[in-house]
């Protein structure tokens, strides 16, 4: 079945997801056809869309070394080929961190990798990313297996290297093989692999990342500070015979328990190699109740829920979906984690999608429908009063025009309010993102390069770094105070909007730090281990400062952007439902008096005058039709959720 169930929900989500975009681009031309666009809300439409477009989901590998992850994945993806594609032999077969994804730009499959030299740079792996010329590209034949085996074996590839030009690209040397040779030790001949081929799952979007062990996941920090956390789930190996070791406890705390803090992520353990506990002497009780005591002792051990902890085995799965032994495949207990996979991950992904997109994109439709619900009553209103005043009528028109230019002038000196309020917070938007700009980032940075590079003691290394985060964190209080002034003006403005449209509340939008208060302390925890770790004080100094900026300082920059960009958005965005409201109230009436001042104007008989506005309201109930018809899709469940597994949108969330 390879993974059928996965494949259903995948391909369901991404049918969602096209739903999605085909509606926001439909709700586009219906703002344009009814004179209610801006280009703010054109802005926060198109930034829907983009998240739309590149979304996917991310699994991710991780666990010491032999504990079978790529024999997982062999089990997961490649069942279909009738071997093992990944290599997956006893020992360190992974080497080094492996994407598995489909590049629909690219005509061939690939395996694309990356020199273990190029760490010597500061460039991070995200970096070389966009430099094509840096990588060893080697063509994948899809069609001949010997060929794939071939291929993905170049992945696992070791050079012997001097140990000080290791240290030099940060590893530990007590975590690498040894050659026999003095003064020499075994690397990973590549930094980083990327593998584009053609399969269902990836080509809907999925990706998977193979991480190598312990060694490597602290040796590339990048790893652990950006691509694990943003995988959508993260599934740690353990192995059923030996339970929970002291290196396994190491990566889980060093590295994987904080990413559950970050909503993003789901975390699961995977009790492999439970054909090892098969004993059929014993009896398949007993061996049922061995392999739940382990289950229930990871669980307690790890902090996950004992749901949250699958034990089976991949290698018999593998070797069960080659044969097609349905009875082996049933005992592998496999299916338990792909249906996991399913259900969790895909939905994670869709709450995901619903609080990003489909609620933002809700609220403006609400505001457009509203709009246009008002004006459909006040030409009802209208064309009954005309019915009333057959004979003068034209006088009653240029009456109902002066009483529509006062609500025009009404909603015109709102706008003007919001306009100020806007300018005034687009002041404060630029303290918040003077509180964190690029020029005192790069500050710090060249302070932090002076002290390293002028240190020559242990103590004088350790302040530098202990400096450098200490005055990144004086930035994000900064920030703190000057958002605290943001969110109160912007509550006081939406108050006093809600008190003259009872009808119509919105809630204020807050500018959040927690997630990148979270973020620094795990930069800060990192930088404690790179200070800690007296391997690395032992470097040449130019190597350890080279270190420290390709890793710790690349991805405070990138915090700091992230930061940056957040505050600029959210001063661009925090007024915009009011404004919208506000515009699209002014828009509808300049509209509405054209039609009447035109109306008044023709000398015609009673009768044609109400048969025109009965076909304006005509228009009206059809344009708000089409609304209604948009808010019914994108108010529609997401798929998996659409199964009664899990509850739809909060009422809140409906409008």
């Amino acid at each position: 079945m390879s993974m059928e169930r996965l494949s259903q929900q995948v391909d369901a989500y991404v049918t969602w997801k096209r739903e999605l975009i085909r509606e926001i681009t439909r709700y586009r031309s219906w703002l344009e056809h009814n004179r209610l666009n801006s280009d703010a809300v054109a802005a926060k439409l198109e930034r829907a869309l983009k998240l739309l477009r590149i979304d996917h989901i991310t699994l991710a590998f991780v666990g010491e070394f032999s504990r079978g992850k790529t024999e997982l994945i062999n089990s997961l993806f490649f069942s279909e080929y009738g071997q093992r594609m990944l290599p997956s032999h006893a020992g360190r077969t992974t080497m080094c961190p492996t994407e598995l994804f489909f590049d629909p730009r690219s005509e061939h499959a690939y395996i694309r990798l990356l020199p273990i030299e190029t760490r010597s740079t500061s460039a991070s792996v995200a970096q070389f990313k966009r430099i094509p010329r840096h990588w060893v590209n080697i063509p994948l034949d899809t069609s001949d297996t010997n060929n794939m085996t071939q291929a993905f074996a170049q992945v696992a590839k070791t050079k012997v290297m001097p140990v000080e030009q290791a240290i030099q690209l940060g590893f530990d040397p007590d975590m690498l093989e040894s050659t026999g040779k003095r003064g020499q030790v075994l690397v990973p001949a590549w930094r980083h692999a990327m593998v584009n081929f053609d399969h269902p799952l990836l080509r809907q979007g999925l990706r998977i990342l193979d991480t190598p062990g312990l060694n490597a996941l602290g040796s590339e920090p990048e790893l652990t500070l950006s691509m694990l956390p943003n995988a959508q789930a993260i599934i740690f190996l353990l192995a059923a015979d030996t339970g929970v070791t002291a290196s396994d406890m190491d990566i889980w705390q060093q590295h994987v328990r904080q990413l559950d803090e970050d909503a993003q992520s789901n975390l699961f353990a995977v009790l492999n190699k439970i054909d090892v506990l098969w004993d059929d002497l014993a009896g398949d009780a007993f061996v049922h109740d061995a392999i739940a005591q382990i289950q229930s002792n990871t669980a307690k051990q790890l902090g996950l829920n004992q749901d949250d902890v699958l034990p089976l085995s991949a290698k018999q799965a593998l070797l069960a979906k080659v044969r097609g032994d349905e009875a082996l495949l049933a005992r592998s207990q496999m299916a338990a984690l792909e249906n996991l996979l399913c259900e969790r991950i895909v939905t994670q992904k869709e709450r995901l999608l619903e609080e990003q997109v489909v609620r933002q994109v809700l609220a403006l439709l609400n505001n457009s429908q509203h709009v246009l619900g008002l004006r459909l009553q006040k030409v009802s209103e209208q064309l009954a009063l005309l019915g009333n005043h057959q004979q003068d009528n034209g006088q009653l028109l240029l009456d109902l025009t002066a009483k529509t230019k006062e609500d025009h002038s009404l909603h015109h000196k709102r706008l003007l309010g919001l306009k100020t309020n806007q300018r005034l917070l687009q002041r404060q938007g630029q303290l918040l993102r003077h509180s964190v700009r690029a020029e005192r980032l790069q500050e710090h940075l060249e302070k932090v390069r002076r002290n390293l590079t002028g240190s020559w003691t242990t103590l004088g290394i350790n302040q530098a770094i202990v400096q450098f985060f200490q005055a990144v964190e004086q930035d994000l209080h900064n920030l703190q105070h000057e958002a605290d002034m943001a969110n109160k003006m912007v509550a006081a403005i939406y108050q006093r909007h809600n008190e003259e449209n009872p009808l119509n509340g919105v809630d204020a939008p807050q500018f959040q730090l927690k997630r990148y208060w979270r973020e620094l302390r795990q930069l800060q925890s990192k930088g404690d281990q790179f200070r800690l770790h007296l391997k690395n004080l032992l470097t040449e100094q130019r190597s350890l400062t080279r270190r420290f900026f390709a890793t710790l300082a690349q991805e405070t920059i990138g915090l700091h952007q992230r930061v940056r960009q957040d505050a600029e958005h959210w001063a661009a965005d925090a007024l915009m439902p009011l404004m919208q409201n506000t515009l699209e109230h002014k828009q509808m009436l300049e509209s509405h008096m054209l039609r009447l001042k035109a109306l008044a104007q023709e000398t015609q008989q009673s009768r044609k005058r109400s048969e025109q506005l009965a076909r304006y309201k005509e228009e009206l109930e059809q344009q708000l039709a089409q609304a209604a018809d948009m808010l019914r899709v994108l108010r529609r469940p997401a798929p998996v959720q659409r199964q009664g597994k899990v509850v739809s949108l909060p009422v809140a969330a409906r409008g």
